[in-house]
């Protein structure tokens, strides 16, 4: 993992490994910025601007503190790991996959990853010591926003994220390079699922039923058993019974509620 001069190009190279540990968390902070700066929007917001800074339980100082924490963790493991499993995916093109071969990576690291992260966070929940001493700490936005998807335990971030992150690159046989696109892509998922907006067109509300509604029901305290899905699909939720189905409903005073099943709710 390295930059140097390629005389060939006339330049400076990065190696794929470096930007494959970097610019994940570039990304993190662009994309939540973006959404900071549409974080006024009272008529998309799932909740009120004064709920965010009322029920929260933690600064945003805090917040961003302990995200960067994790990033540092996650860069680590991240150097490591492309330390023990390979060279620069850049060497003469030898690991440029078909787009067949890369789809089915893609696929792969995407269902490792949601595999690893719903069975871990369920058992988060149900686990009390777990619970009260590790993941109640990302439970501390009720009202979630995008520069806090990351926040978590320190614990929790390296099982659930970094580890989850890099079974799935094990798993996938992905190269180094399709991991800068696919760690990226997660990442904005990530952020994208804790915005705490309901954003008219936003692919991601149309192709993903795993969204910033779908999440924000289990931030809340009726949804702590349900929803554990995370980042793409909601399949082991449905297959084990522990999906909450909600409707979205306008708020009279603008913006929107995700209001879960009345059965579910009083469960």
């Amino acid at each position: 993992m390295s930059i140097d001069y390629d005389d060939r190009r006339g330049g400076l190279h990065v190696s794929d490994e470096l930007l494959g540990t970097i610019v994940p968390i570039v990304v993190y902070w662009v994309y939540s910025g973006l959404y900071c700066m549409l974080g006024g929007m009272e008529n998309y917001r799932l909740h009120t601007k004064k709920d965010e800074d009322e029920k929260n339980l933690v600064s945003k100082k805090e917040v961003v503190k302990g995200v960067l924490l994790q990033q540092v963790v996650q860069g680590v493991v991240a150097t490591v790991l492309f330390a023990v499993t390979g060279n620069d995916g850049d060497s003469d093109g030898n690991q440029q996959a078909g787009f067949l071969v890369l789809a089915r990576q893609l696929f792969v690291a995407m269902f490792v990853l949601d595999t690893w992260q719903y069975f871990m966070h369920r058992y988060m929940h149900q686990n009390k010591f777990l619970y009260r001493y590790i993941h109640s700490q990302h439970h501390r936005l009720v009202v979630p926003y995008a520069f806090g998807a990351l926040y978590n335990h320190p614990l929790e971030g390296l099982i659930l994220d970094t580890i989850g992150g890099a079974l799935a690159f094990l798993f996938s046989g992905m190269s180094p390079r399709a991991s800068i696109f696919f760690f990226s892509f997660a990442t904005i998922k990530t952020v994208d699922d804790h915005c705490g907006l309901w954003l008219p067109g936003n692919l991601f509300h149309v192709v993903f039923k795993n969204n910033s509604a779908y999440h924000d029901i289990h931030h809340q305290l009726y949804g702590s058993k349900y929803n554990f899905s995370q980042p793409f699909f909601v399949t082991w939720d449905r297959i084990l019974g522990t999906y909450m189905p909600y409707a979205l409903v306008k708020r009279p005073e603008g913006g929107y509620e995700a209001r879960p099943n009345k059965d579910c709710k009083d469960d």
